[in-house]
């Protein structure tokens, strides 16, 4: 049983890495994952929100692109050995800080694609040599259709939150680029859930992969405490400010749409609360920019649309707020799981308008069991 760094393959120099991201004991998704892609073995992974996923493939992989584990790959520096796709660019900036963090005292070299930016840094990346690249589907079909990028040296390919590119749209991207990977590739794919476009695309691409599943896959974390408050649309903004007067952490509000998110944030910021915004119509740098301020507390609030449900990791999100209920049951999980993260535990209120009916008996069916009344209400 790994309970430790040190029970695990790795060498002294990633564990140092690791010690010096403050990393203590792995997940259990990183102590059954890193194993057996050291050992060069295709893997699904399927774990809750929230528990470690992008070390679990980045640990192994750094690993593997630098000479440990089997079939030993090129050098540093040698091109492009390593391709991590994720859905959105929050995510895949994300994932790339945690390549650089990891690896980057061993030279190895990470350039990210994504879309909302200028191909002119992205071209000057990959000619650069980058040993790995972190790119969101589109944005990499379009290099491939340029021909400014090639695959053709990949060893490893990581499909990061699988379910969640597939939910948007990008299956026809993802199977062009797997096509145009090395058939004797490794290939992990992690996934919250399993529906069964994911499980196709994975019969399709994986060879013999081993499962590695934590806990109960699409179920809220368990340290979350969820509370429901029945409110029309028209209580829905007092009583979003009546919480944020009532807990001080830091808090991040989720919009059904964009316009809802602006109108949110406005009334949030006259209430005196430092606040940013999260959804689509923001630049790339307004959307850094708000995510960065938020993870260093100069924002406390964040109001987002369902584009900040995955894959955001902003440590010590004390409550998230569903001020409109998401139209899945699968995306209240991702919503409430940005709390409660690497153990810690947090809350999540949900504000239910009558009109809201339908997508509150989704949920608790999925849950399978009634989301809990705040006192003094009834639905």
């Amino acid at each position: 049983m790994v309970r430790s760094f040190t029970d695990l393959p790795l060498t002294p120099a990633m564990r140092d890495a690791i010690a010096g991201a403050g990393f203590s004991i792995p997940t259990p998704i990183q102590a059954e994952a890193i194993g057996p892609i050291l050992e060069g073995r295709d893997l699904i992974g399927c774990a809750q929100t929230g528990t470690g996923k992008t070390a679990a493939f980045a640990v192994p992989t750094i690993e593997r692109l630098t000479g440990a584990g089997p079939r030993p790959s090129a050098g540093v520096g040698s091109g492009p050995r390593a391709l991590v796709l994720a859905p959105t660019r929050e995510l895949a900036l994300q994932i790339a800080e945690t390549f650089d963090t990891l690896g980057g005292a061993r030279g190895l070299k990470t350039v990210v694609l994504i879309g909302g930016e200028a191909m002119g840094p992205q071209l000057a990346g990959l000619q650069r040599r980058p040993d790995v690249i972190v790119a969101t589907p589109g944005r990499l079909f379009d290099h491939l259709e340029r021909r400014t990028a090639t695959l053709g040296s990949i060893r490893i390919v990581v499909l990061d939150e699988a379910d969640r590119m597939l939910d948007m749209g990008f299956a026809p991207q993802v199977e062009r680029i797997l096509r145009v990977t090395p058939l004797d590739r490794q290939t992990l794919c992690f996934s919250a859930t399993m529906p069964p476009e994911v499980d196709r695309l994975v019969r399709r691409h994986l060879v013999r992969p081993v499962r590695v599943e934590v806990g109960t896959v699409a179920k809220p974390v368990a340290k979350v405490t969820q509370v429901l408050y029945p409110a029309d649309g028209l209580k829905k903004t007092p009583l979003l400010l009546k919480l944020l007067g009532e807990e001080r952490g830091r808090t991040l509000v989720f919009t059904r749409t964009k316009h809802r998110a602006d109108r949110v944030a406005r009334a949030v910021l006259a209430a005196g609360h430092r606040v940013a915004r999260l959804h689509a119509d923001r630049s790339m740098s307004q959307r850094r920019e708000a995510l960065d301020g938020f993870r260093s507390g100069r924002y406390r609030v964040l109001i987002a649309t369902d584009i900040a449900a995955r894959g955001i990791d902003v440590p010590e999100i004390a409550h998230v707020v569903n001020f409109d209920l998401p139209g899945t049951p699968e995306d209240y999980i991702h919503r409430i799981g940005r709390t409660a993260r690497a153990e810690a535990s947090g809350r999540a209120s949900s504000l239910a308008a009558p009109e809201e009916r339908e997508q509150l008996r989704a949920i608790e069916r999925h849950l399978g069991h009634p989301v809990p009344r705040a006192a003094g209400s009834s639905h």
